[in-house]
């Protein structure tokens, strides 16, 4: 949320996000899972990208990416072998 590059639009919802993640880390085993800067339609690539932790994840131009297609893959993925419980990782190129 510290980043000037996020949209005001979207700062109520990175907000509430962090104040759901708050109250999850309490006492439930949880996952989130954060996009990069821009989730645009694109291609599926499969693993053509990188996964993270709390940082932004950037290209080597400096953008901050990720297709919906890739997006889901990442999801689906956490969801059929779990690696990151009680965290939250992000995807991005």
């Amino acid at each position: 949320m510290e980043t000037p590059e996020l949209p005001k639009a979207w700062m109520g919802g990175a907000t509430s996000t962090a104040q759901v993640k708050y109250l999850l880390e309490k006492d439930l085993d949880w996952t989130s899972l954060s996009p990069s800067l821009c989730l645009e339609p694109g291609e599926r690539t499969g693993k053509n990208f990188r996964l993270g932790t709390d940082q932004i994840i950037r290209d080597q131009d400096g953008r901050s990416r990720i297709s919906f297609e890739d997006y889901a893959v990442a999801m689906i993925d956490e969801l059929e072998t779990p690696r990151r419980s009680v965290r939250r990782f992000t995807v991005g190129y």
